[in-house]
């Protein structure tokens, strides 16, 4: 543990009632509640509490090249605008690439490829597949450049960082609700179920986050309903539950999933019949709980993991002390307690576009 990253005290952790700090500066978002997994980049690490502290300024425009999936939902763009505003804050020069959806592998790994030919010193990913990039993840480190794990994770090995929380506590949370709001012995309740993309790594970790939360209660769910996270084919998917289903009791999944389900389940006139879930937070997630019309999301703070990517890439580049595995505290946002959260310390601004450099 460096100097600067430092254990949370039981009294600490108590005193922020298991809430990241809140109502930051863009200049100093942190010091940030935070969780570093050992041994780093093992499935099944212990998860400690931390006060994550970034470094102020990098000693040289570090140029850094960040991959992501697509920015076709507001989540990746609240990664896009985690990155920018770090490597503005840093002083390191930035480029970002967007592949254009998880159907986009090949597309991905070109894009890091040309990274480095371009000259990149370290490489950000936001991974596509969890087994896809190894090769090519192989490849760069094996050239002496670091990559980044953000969001999504990767099974590689040969990564020097993972930004980045578990998805399998995130969907573990919205089962928990479930499961503790229909235990065992009540009536059953059946769930159409919406984890994302097949073969992605954190929806992978979702969904085994999530069966196995609710395995022994009450809650029946029906066989998920695997698809690309843009609105069009969430909104397909959902469709076609409630068409086969007309008695589905929940829609739970993506934030996607979350946000196409509401103008159905209004339309429908389902509003009193069939809930709302997601298993990551987005800014349409956020106002649809605002307004009562979704229940609960569990908040990994897109933003502040994407920050954190770009602050491990420069620790990395000038051999300074780095935690390698690291994400923001996880913590439940819902109709109880969103009034008293700071938006900004979780979602971009709302009036954020897609910003593809930083010089």
């Amino acid at each position: 543990m460096t100097k600067t990253l430092k254990k949370l005290t039981l009294g600490t952790a108590l005193a922020v009632a298991g809430l990241p700090a809140v109502g930051f500066a863009q200049e100093t978002w942190f010091p940030y509640e935070a969780e570093e997994t050992t041994p780093a980049f093992a499935a099944d690490g212990e998860r400690t509490p931390i006060t994550y502290e970034a470094l102020e300024k990098a000693s040289q425009a570090w140029d850094i090249c960040a991959v992501l999936p697509h920015m076709k939902d507001a989540y990746w763009l609240g990664v896009d605008y985690g990155l920018v505003e770090e490597a503005r804050r840093l002083g390191v020069k930035l480029n970002v690439t967007e592949a254009g959806g998880y159907t986009e592998l090949a597309n991905q790994i070109s894009q890091i490829e040309d990274c480095v030919a371009g000259g990149a010193d370290a490489v950000i990913v936001g991974a596509i597949s969890y087994d896809g990039l190894n090769s090519v993840i192989s490849e760069v480190a094996g050239q002496g450049i670091p990559v980044i794990d953000v969001i999504n994770g990767v099974s590689s090995q040969d990564i020097a960082g993972k930004a980045l929380v578990s998805f399998n506590t995130m969907g573990s949370e919205i089962g928990k609700f479930l499961a503790e709001k229909h235990p065992s012995g009540s009536d059953e309740v059946t769930v159409g179920w919406f984890p994302g993309p097949a073969g992605a790594g954190w929806v992978e970790a979702a969904n085994t986050g999530f069966m196995a939360a609710v395995e022994g209660s009450a809650v029946k769910v029906l066989e998920p309903r695997y698809g690309d996270t843009g609105k069009e084919a969430q909104l397909k998917l959902v469709e076609d539950v409630l068409q086969a289903n007309p008695d589905v009791d929940y829609i739970a999944g993506t934030a996607v999933t979350a946000e196409a389900a509401q103008g159905v389940i209004r339309s429908r006139g389902l509003m009193d019949q069939t809930g709302i879930l997601a298993f990551y937070l987005t800014p349409g997630v956020w106002t649809g709980i605002e307004r009562g019309f979704i229940t609960a999301a569990p908040a990994d703070s897109m933003v502040i993991q994407a920050r954190m990517a770009v602050d491990q890439a420069v620790r990395i580049l000038e051999e300074e002390d780095v935690v390698k595995h690291v994400g923001p505290k996880i913590f439940v946002v819902n109709q109880d307690n969103i009034a008293d959260l700071d938006r900004s310390t979780v979602l971009p601004p709302e009036d954020f576009s897609p910003v593809f450099s930083v010089e």
